[in-house]
């Protein structure tokens, strides 16, 4: 199915495991309440490396994201027939994993009993340090151009130990650019857990803060363009 199954599937496992970290990390009675941003980042970046050997083993190149295919199909790294197979993989894998998760955490969302004791759509999605549109954008579009830039300078990344080294380069990504926005660098990453979020019966949920999601959305996508455009341009 032109990798379909195998972006379905690694992006599940990348928010299912993600969005979980998220909800260890902020609602009540879990062990993992209160971690601190390294560990969010070492879990993200873990996420990533099992959702990368997942989706490779199944037939895809573990893009896992719209911002990487987009950007590598509209300069030639990747063809345009695939397109649209792996954004389908990509946002309908991130709401299941998204939907799981709130299953595995519903006793923690039912002994969490608004945003401010931790019930937010920070679990899912992501939410600025400050809020500044511009800036947050800009964010956004820096953090995502890294991370493909260096992506596409590491060839086949589903091989091999590869997509642990990928896994490592969120890490870093997380680390050094992304506490200012929560590094969404993914639009699915972001989109589909907030829709999950918004529609699926959450125990004292809050709101999706949907005024917010245009950044990690075009944020990315933008930061991909560039990455991909330069990588055309220096080769």
């Amino acid at each position: 199915m032109n990798g379909f199954i195998g972006e379905f599937f690694g992006t599940l496992i990348l928010i299912l495991l993600g969005t979980g970290t998220g909800a260890g990390i902020n609602l009540k009675k879990s062990y993992a309440t209160g971690s601190d941003w390294t560990f969010v980042s070492i879990a993200w970046g873990m996420a990533v490396t099992m959702g990368v050997y997942v989706a490779g083993m199944l037939g895809s190149d573990g893009h896992l994201n719209p911002a990487v295919t987009i950007g590598f199909a509209a300069f030639g790294f990747f063809p345009w027939a695939n397109v649209l197979p792996y954004l389908a993989g990509q946002f309908l894998g991130a709401f299941v994993g998204a939907a799981i998760a709130i299953a595995q955490f519903y006793p923690h969302f039912k002994a969490t009993p608004n945003e401010a004791a931790g019930n937010s759509v920070g679990i899912f999605a992501t939410r600025p340090a400050i809020k500044s549109p511009l800036f947050n954008f800009i964010s956004e579009v820096v953090a995502t151009w890294a991370f493909i830039f260096i992506l596409l300078n590491m060839g086949d990344f589903t091989q091999g130990l590869k997509p642990f080294i990928v896994g490592v380069l969120i890490m870093t990504i997380g680390m050094g650019l992304g506490s200012t926005t929560g590094f969404a660098i993914n639009p699915a990453r972001d989109w589909s857990p907030r829709l999950a979020y918004t529609i699926l019966p959450v125990p004292n949920k809050s709101s999706a803060e949907w005024n917010y999601a245009w950044v990690p959305m075009f944020g990315p996508l933008l930061g991909g363009l560039l990455a991909a455009g330069l990588q055309a341009w220096i080769k």
